[in-house]
């Protein structure tokens, strides 16, 4: 009797929110390390995700760390999974610069690891209707998606849990157990966690859900902060396995209880702040890295095959079409909150006008010289590419009480610096730098240094 297949894809993000640029290398020996040892050390198999951006700082400072990775890969034991090559909320960018980053990702992988994934994660799973069609013609034959959105478009599921979306509310994360405790019966919701589906471009779609991965946060982090008495233990995991078994039989073939930050894996990551709003980021948590282990065995003395999106897609028989992600809140993401609460912070507001002055100053000066956004030269490709890299949302996540850190916001000043003077380079290249009214870098300079001023004069939270 074939067995069924359980996914586990850590996602990595170098541009972390609060994680000081001074410590990622230390995350990569410390996270993404230990985790590429111990799947290459037992029966293991697993997704994992990384930005383009931390697969290129990974091949600068931790190039041993990526060699394990790129082993992994030819021996099928990881499927390699991509994203934007700049971590950022797809659903508050314009589609030009979504479409140019997500192929850059899949570029950048091929450039360093000798493949092209084929599924894609969408940071913080944000939602548009843009967004199925931007993957596919990114190159993207699978998505990870998340369920939760999916679930909560569901009158009868959001008028049964008592949930709702607000743009100034973090998240419902702890929350989400009132989906499963609804769907736990109902084969006719359980199926979109248990199946593959497709859009309707043919984009193949699998689905993760906080049901699963935030009881398994809890329980590799080995917290209890005052929510409960004891930390999660194995065996609530192990109980909350078999569950899924008996509601897979009714219903179809998988399930992906852990489609979460790799950086939990090795380190407290951002658990601390996220939770509890407190001023604690990127502490040592070693022991976390057992648990992940312990995450592993267990699902396999439950029965389960350890697997992979493109392997679950692959053997699917139950694959349907999804008529329902249309139906997805535009503006959600995950953890049943909102792509919209990172355009509503206060770094967002201040920095996104410059961002978009600047790309419409790359799409003006390329008009005029006749060049396709998808075909720019060296210079308005950078400015493009560094105009991406300040549009991160690890420098405008999370709003008060608390911030990202300085060192954040700074390196998106910076990357508008680059940005803008890239565009300087390329109207002198091209001898139209009196053509101010396309674009005036020096007034732009200005208008970068203003918000500079204005975002340093802030206060930062854990200074």
């Amino acid at each position: 009797m074939e067995k069924n297949k359980i996914i586990f894809m850590p996602h990595a993000n170098i541009q972390y929110s609060q994680l000081n640029p001074a410590r990622r290398q230390w995350v990569m020996k410390n996270s993404y390390e230990p985790l590429f040892d111990l799947v290459a050390e037992g029966d293991y198999k697993i997704a994992f995700e990384a930005s383009g951006k931390t697969i290129e700082e990974m091949a600068i400072q931790a190039p041993e760390v990526l060699e394990k990775l790129k082993n992994l890969i030819k021996q099928n034991k990881i499927e390699p999974v991509a994203s934007p090559h700049i971590h950022i909320m797809l659903t508050n960018i314009p589609d030009e610069i979504c479409l140019d980053t997500l192929k850059y990702g899949i570029d950048v992988w091929e450039k360093y690891l000798d493949v092209r994934p084929e599924t894609g994660w969408n940071p913080e799973c944000g939602w548009s209707s843009a967004l199925p069609d931007l993957y596919k013609k990114a190159g993207f034959k699978n998505l990870v998606m998340d369920a939760d959105s999916l679930l909560l478009s569901f009158d009868e599921i959001r008028k049964a849990t008592g949930l709702s979306y607000d743009i100034q509310g973090h998240s419902n994360k702890n929350h989400l157990f009132k989906i499963e405790d609804y769907i736990q019966d109902k084969p006719e919701f359980l199926k979109f966690i248990t199946n593959p589906s497709t859009s309707e471009n043919g984009l193949n779609m699998i689905f993760r859900s906080d049901c699963m991965a935030n009881p398994m946060l809890w329980f590799l982090m080995g917290a209890t902060e005052g929510m409960r008495d004891e930390p999660v233990s194995i065996d609530e995991i192990r109980t909350m396995f078999m569950k899924w078994q008996e509601r897979i039989g009714t219903s179809g073939s998988f399930i992906m209880p852990y489609a979460e930050d790799a950086e939990y894996i090795g380190t407290s990551a951002y658990f601390y702040v996220k939770q509890f709003n407190q001023a604690r980021f990127f502490e040592p948590e070693p022991e976390s890295v057992g648990r992940f282990k312990q995450l592993l065995d267990t699902a396999i003395e439950c029965g389960y095959e350890l697997s992979t999106p493109s392997e679950v897609i692959a053997a699917s028989t139950k694959t349907f079409a999804n008529e329902y992600t249309n139906c997805i809140e535009n503006g959600v993401a995950w953890h049943g909150g909102t792509a919209k609460a990172w355009a509503n912070t206060e770094y967002s507001l201040i920095m996104d006008p410059v961002c978009l002055a600047i790309l419409n100053g790359i799409k003006a000066v390329s008009s005029h010289l006749n060049m396709s956004l998808d075909k720019l030269d060296k210079e308005l490709d950078l400015a493009m590419k560094t105009l991406t890299s300040a549009f991160v949302s690890d420098s405008r996540w999370p709003p008060a009480p608390t911030s990202p850190g300085r060192f954040n916001v700074k390196e998106s000043i910076a990357d508008l610096y680059e940005a803008n003077n890239a565009l300087k380079q390329a109207m002198e290249k091209h001898n139209i730098a009196n053509l101010r009214s396309l674009y005036s870098p020096n007034l732009m300079g200005t208008q970068i240094k203003a918000i500079e001023e204005k975002l340093m004069n802030m206060e930062y939270f854990g200074e």
